[in-house]
This record gives C-alpha cells, sequence and structure tokens, in this order.
C-alpha cells in the first residue's frame, strides 16, 4: 500500500513524525523505517519530531558526519542514520550495525539506497519531494507491520488536520 501526503510547511512535517512516534507502539521490533527523497525534501526534520515524540530530550543531531546517533528513551534504542556521505556500504560494517538489531530498537535510515544489500530489510519507507509550495510524503509498507503503520500514519495525521 502507497499513500502520499502534502506538507504545507516544516511544522507539518514535524507533526508527522509525532504522528508516526505514536503510531509505532503496536509494532514489533526492531522496525526499520527507510526516509528517502533529495536534500532539504524533509527528512530530518521528520526524524527529529519522531525521536522527540519519543521522549529524546536535548540537541538532535543529524549524523551526516558520523552517520549513526543512537538515542534511548522510554525503553527505546533508536536509531538515525544518515548514509549521504558514505562511500561504499561495506563501510557500515565497521558501525557493528547487526548489534543493533534486536529487541525494542527503531531505525530510520536517510539515503538507504547508499547501504543497500547491508542493511536490514525495512518494515516501511517513506519518500520526501521537496515540491513547491508544499512538499510530499508518500508511505509504503514492505511488511504487514510496515502496512499498518503507514496506515494508521495516514489516518492519524488526517484526522488531525
Amino acid at each position: 500500500m502507497s499513500s502520499g501526503l502534502s506538507l504545507p510547511g516544516e511544522a507539518a512535517t514535524g507533526r508527522l513524525g509525532a504522528v508516526a512516534a505514536l503510531a509505532l507502539s503496536p509494532q514489533p521490533f526492531p522496525f526499520v523505517v527507510t526516509l528517502s527523497g533529495d536534500l532539504g525534501a524533509g527528512k530530518t526534520t521528520f526524524a527529529r519530531a519522531l525521536l522527540q515524540a519519543l521522549g529524546v530530550t536535548g540537541h538532535i543531531r543529524s549524523p551526516s558526519y558520523a552517520l549513526l546517533e543512537p538515542y534511548e528513551a522510554g525503553g527505546w534504542l533508536a536509531l538515525h542514520l544518515d548514509l549521504y556521505r558514505l562511500g561504499d556500504a561495506e563501510e557500515l560494517e565497521m558501525l557493528g550495525l547487526r548489534d543493533y538489531h534486536q529487541g525494542r530498537s527503531l531505525w530510520l535510515v536517510e539515503w538507504p539506497e547508499r547501504g543497500a544489500g547491508r542493511l536490514p530489510r525495512a518494515d516501511a519507507g517513506l519518500h520526501f519531494e521537496a515540491d513547491s509550495p508544499a512538499h510530499r510524503v508518500s508511505l509504503l509498507g514492505h511488511t504487514p507491520a510496515g502496512q499498518q503503520w503507514c496506515a494508521d500514519i495516514l489516518h492519524a495525521y488526517r484526522a488531525a488536520s
């Protein structure tokens, strides 16, 4: 199932991230979400809002240079990966990602195509487009859990708008 939303500004992208965090609770774990799209399309804004809604406090850094920023909040291990600067997918082995793919973990992976073949299977994918005047996001569930998560997000976001 693929569905899309118009996001008229950064605040709307933030609301979507908060709604996405609330929709996570019944999902099995680990849960992997890919975030794709051009620079400036809203991927990091979405990830920050989702992490804040999970209870991460303080500054949420973009993992552009470190590739990976782990966060713990409310019993969650949330991993924010930004693979934009990844030279080769094999570099992911140095991050020890296998150790993270267990228990109550959430993966948010920006630029997932750069880690192809080295990342766990995605449950859901969000594709962001920087259209004018509003950005767009398409949600696609790849597993039954991912399909349910996407449907829950769309329902809650539309109900709140």
